[in-house]
C-alpha cells in the first residue's frame, strides 16, 4: 500500500511536465544514442589494435580512425542535446511545479492553511522544488545513461569473453549490496533532513518579522542560539549521511581493482593461449571502467532520488489538498441585503477536537443595523465574524446573509459584499492608490479620495510629500499603525459592502479619530451593515445594538442604555474603562 501511495506521488507531480513531455523524451533519445556510440568506440579500438597495428595495415587504421572520430563527434552532439533537453525538462518541470503550488495555496481556506505552517509552505517551493528538479535532470540523463551503459557493456564483454565476464557479475553483486545497504539508512536520515529545514525557515522568518520585538527585548543571543541549534541539527544529519556516502568510492576502487587484477591475469593467460587479441584485452579494460562507473553514477542517482522522495510528498501533500471551502454547483450570484441570522450556531477551528470556538450562537441583525462586539480576549469576536464572510464553514446549524446560507453563495461574490477589515492589517508595496484599489481595481482617483475622507486617512496622506502616489514599503513598514488601520478601512468601503465588518480595526486611532470615522459611516454608507468589534465602549456605544460574547456564546444583546442598566460584564467594562481610564481586554 506504502508503495502505491508512493508512486501515485511521483504521478502527482510528474503530471506538471504537461508541456514539456516531449522534451524529456528527446533528452532520453538523445541519451540512448549517446550511449550506444560509447559502447561501440571501445570495440572500434579493439579492430585498430587487432587488424590494423598488429596486421601492419595503416589503411585499416585510416579507416576505423574516421570512424571513432564520426563516432566521437555524434556521441558529443548527443550528450550535448541531450544535456539542454534535460535541463529544459527539469527546469519546466519546477517552474510548473511552482505555479501549481501558489494557485493551490490560493483556493485553501483558512482551515486548509492551517494544517501547513507558513515555513514549511516556504521549504516546499524552495527547496524541494529544487531537489526535485535536480533529481528528475539526473532521472532523465543520469538514471537512463547508466543502466543502458550497464547492459550494453556487459553485453560487449559477453561477446568478448564470457569467462572473463563473470569477474564483473562478482563485481556488481558486491557493490550492490554495500550501495544498497548505504541507501536504506541515508534515505532515513534524507526524510528528517527536511523536516529540519522547516525548523530553520521557522526560526529566520520570525526573527525577521519580528526584528523590532527581538531589538527592544535585546533578544538577539537567545535568537542567535535558536538558529544555531536549528542549522546545527541539519549539519549533524548531513554529516552523518554523507559519511556512509563516502563508502561508495571506497567499495567502487575495491571492485575495479578487484576487475583489473582478475582481469589482467585470466586475458594475459588468454593471449598466451590463443584465445583472445590484445585488442580485445584493452576494450575490456574499458568496459570494466564503463561498467563500474555507470553503477557507480546509478548509485548517486539512487541517493539524489531517495532525497527527492521526500520532497515528493511534502509537495504533493500541497498539491493533493482538497480546498474545504468550495462554490456550490449552482451558487447565488446577488446577495438581497445586508441582513445576517445565525441559526444555533456551532463552531470549532478543529472539527471533532470537543472544544467550541462558538457555542449554540442564535443572532439576528437587520438590513443597515450598526452592530457593536465587545467581549474578553477568547471570547469568540473574530470566530463569529469569519463566519459571516466564510473564511470558515460552520459545525452545526446555518449562517445567512441576506436571507440566504452563505454557503449557497458564489464566494467571490458574498465576500465582495461582505467587507471585512481583518483585526492584522495589511498593506502590499506599492503606492496609497495601488493599496486602496485592492478593494476596487476599477475605483477612480475621486473614489479613492472620497473613501479616505470617510476613513479620515486624507489627513495623513495630504502631509505626504507624494500624496497618494507616495508609496508604501512591504507590509506597511513605513505608516503608523493607526494610519495602517484608516488606510485598511478606506480599501474596505470602496468596495461598496452591503456589510462592512471592523475586527478591533480602530485599536491604533485616538479616540477623537475614532468618533470621526464612525460618524462619516453614518453620512457615507446608511444603508450598509455595519459590525464593530472594539475593545472601547466608546467605540460601540453608540451602535443600535451591542453584542455581548463571553466564552464563544452570547451573554447579551441590547442597546447601550439597556446593557448598563441589566448586564454584569458590560457594567464591569464600562466602569473599568470610563473610572479606571482603560481600555479592556479581559474582565477582572
Amino acid at each position: 500500500m506504502s508503495l502505491f501511495k508512493g508512486v501515485k506521488k511521483v504521478k502527482t507531480v510528474l503530471q506538471q511536465l504537461k508541456q514539456y513531455k516531449r522534451t524529456a523524451w528527446t533528452c532520453i533519445g538523445f541519451t540512448a544514442l549517446e550511449v550506444v556510440m560509447e559502447i561501440l568506440l571501445p570495440f572500434v579500438t579493439a579492430r585498430i589494435i587487432d587488424d590494423g597495428l598488429e596486421a601492419a595495415n595503416l589503411g585499416v587504421v585510416y579507416r576505423y580512425g574516421a570512424l571513432m572520430i564520426v563516432m566521437a563527434l555524434v556521441s558529443l552532439a548527443c550528450g550535448a542535446l541531450a544535456g539542454k533537453a534535460a535541463a529544459a525538462a527539469s527546469s519546466g518541470l519546477a517552474a510548473n511545479l511552482r505555479e501549481s503550488i501558489y494557485a493551490r495555496i490560493q483556493t485553501f481556506s483558512f482551515s486548509n492553511i492551517d494544517k501547513f505552517s507558513v515555513p514549511g509552505l516556504v521549504t516546499r517551493m524552495t527547496t524541494d522544488i529544487t531537489n526535485v528538479q535536480n533529481a528528475f535532470m539526473m532521472v532523465i540523463r543520469v538514471a537512463v545513461r547508466s543502466p543502458l551503459t550497464l547492459v550494453f557493456s556487459y553485453a560487449m564483454c559477453l561477446y568478448i569473453s564470457p569467462r572473463l565476464s563473470a569477474m564483473f557479475l562478482i563485481a556488481v553483486v558486491f557493490l550492490v549490496l554495500v550501495i544498497g545497504g548505504i541507501m536504506v539508512v541515508t534515505l532515513r536520515i534524507f526524510n528528517e533532513v527536511f523536516q529540519k529545514y522547516d525548523d530553520l525557515n521557522a526560526s529566520v522568518q520570525e526573527n525577521i518579522s519580528a526584528i523590532r520585538v527581538v531589538k527592544a527585548f535585546v533578544r538577539e543571543p537567545y535568537e542567535n542560539e535558536k538558529f544555531s541549534k536549528a542549522s546545527g541539527n541539519l549539519y549533524r544529519l548531513f554529516v552523518k549521511a554523507e559519511g556512509l556516502l563516502a563508502f561508495n568510492n571506497p567499495a567502487m576502487m575495491v571492485a575495479v581493482y578487484f576487475c583489473i587484477i582478475s582481469v589482467s591475469w585470466l586475458g594475459a593467460h588468454s593471449i598466451v593461449g590463443g584465445s583472445m587479441t590484445p585488442g580485445d584485452l584493452t576494450s575490456l579494460f574499458s568496459y570494466i571502467m564503463a561498467l563500474l562507473m555507470s553503477l557507480m553514477m546509478l548509485s548517486m542517482v539512487v541517493v539524489m532520488i531517495s532525497m527527492s522522495l521526500a520532497s515528493i510528498r511534502r509537495i504533493s501533500e500541497v498539491l493533493v489538498e482538497t480546498p474545504d471551502l468550495h462554490d456550490p454547483e449552482n451558487p447565488v450570484t446577488e446577495v438581497p441585503d445586508g441582513s445576517i441570522d445565525f441559526d444555533h450556531v456551532n463552531f470549532s477551528y478543529k472539527h471533532g477536537s470537543g472544544k467550541n470556538a462558538l457555542s449554540d450562537i442564535d443572532l439576528h441583525i437587520r438590513s443597515g443595523e450598526t452592530i457593536g462586539v465587545i467581549g474578553g480576549t477568547g471570547s469568540g469576536k473574530s470566530s463569529l465574524v469569519n463566519l459571516i464572510c466564510r473564511l470558515y464553514d460552520v459545525d452545526e446549524g446555518d449562517v445567512k446573509v441576506g436571507g440566504i446560507d452563505v454557503r449557497r453563495y458564489d464566494m467571490e461574490v458574498l465576500r465582495n459584499q461582505v467587507s471585512v477589515v481583518l483585526q492584522k492589517n495589511t498593506l502590499f508595496s506599492g503606492s496609497i492608490l495601488d493599496n486602496l484599489r485592492w478593494g476596487n481595481p476599477d475605483a477612480t482617483d475621486e473614489e479613492c479620495i472620497a473613501a479616505c475622507k470617510a476613513a479620515c486617512a486624507d489627513e495623513f496622506i495630504d502631509r505626504m510629500p507624494d500624496g497618494y502616489n507616495t508609496r508604501i514599503e512591504r507590509g506597511g513598514n513605513n505608516v503608523s499603525g493607526g494610519q495602517k488601520q484608516r488606510l485598511c478601512i478606506a480599501r474596505a468601503l470602496l468596495k461598496k459592502p452591503k456589510v462592512l465588518i471592523l475586527d478591533d480595526s480602530t485599536s491604533a486611532v485616538d479616540t477623537a479619530t475614532d468618533a470621526k470615522i464612525r460618524a462619516a459611516f453614518a453620512r457615507t454608507i446608511p444603508g450598509t451593515t455595519k459590525i464593530i468589534i472594539a475593545q472601547r465602549i466608546s467605540s460601540v456605544q453608540n451602535a443600535d445594538r451591542i453584542l455581548v460574547l463571553d466564552g464563544g456564546k452570547i451573554n447579551a444583546f441590547d442597546t447601550h442604555e439597556n446593557l448598563l442598566k441589566t448586564n454584569a460584564i458590560y457594567q464591569e467594562i464600562y466602569e473599568s474603562q470610563v473610572k479606571g481610564g482603560g481600555d479592556f481586554d479581559q474582565p477582572a
